[in-house]
């Protein structure tokens, strides 16, 4: 859950981070700003880092980053935890170095997306064949002793109503619940964005 929530928030703290920081806000307040919530996990995070820094326990903010890249799960958030434990123990463009770490992030994006979209391209089709042809064989199946009469007896043998009625809706369970599993497939491909 953890790795899932990193990975739909570090793009807008990313992007957060650059407007603050190319604004003139330095490293901490931007820490601080985006530790008082709106950002899921991460927000949680900065939280406790700002915390632990306002305490006084603390042995500075580039070992409190550097323990959080141990929690970090996402490799995104990893990654901006690591650009920004390199601005403080090595002073680099943070700002510049944030674009296009937000610039790769967002392109890698739109590929799950662009990825996603195609693997759904044929579901609501299959959905709609499934659904619809589904119910309208089972019928004719259970038709099929009324519209033959007495000729269905010599072609399949003595046909019980009830065997009919049975099989038409144990097709039909069947249909339904083969329209769950093309559906439960489409959801488990979510991209998680």
């Amino acid at each position: 859950m953890r790795k899932l929530d990193e990975k739909k928030e570090i793009l807008y703290v990313i992007r957060t981070l650059d407007v603050l920081m190319s604004s003139g806000v330095g490293l901490e307040a931007a820490l601080h700003t985006i530790g008082k919530g709106g950002y899921g996990i991460i927000s949680k995070d900065f939280s406790v880092i700002m915390e632990k820094l306002g305490s006084g326990k603390s042995r500075g903010l580039e070992y409190e980053v550097k323990a959080m890249m141990n929690k970090a799960e996402s490799e995104g958030y990893r990654r901006l935890l690591n650009t920004m434990y390199t601005n403080l123990t090595q002073n680099t463009d943070l700002v510049e170095t944030l674009r296009k770490q937000g610039k790769r992030m967002e392109e890698d994006r739109n590929e799950s997306v662009n990825k996603y979209i195609e693997d759904l391209g044929g579901v609501p089709e299959t959905l709609l064949s499934i659904g619809m042809i589904g119910p309208i064989i089972l019928a004719i199946v259970g038709l099929v002793p009324q519209i033959l009469g007495d000729g269905a007896e010599a072609i399949i043998g003595s046909i019980d109503q009830g065997m009919i009625n049975s099989i038409v809706n144990g097709g039909l369970i069947f249909t339904v619940i083969g329209m769950m599993l093309i559906g439960l497939k489409a959801h488990t491909k979510d991209p998680g964005l």
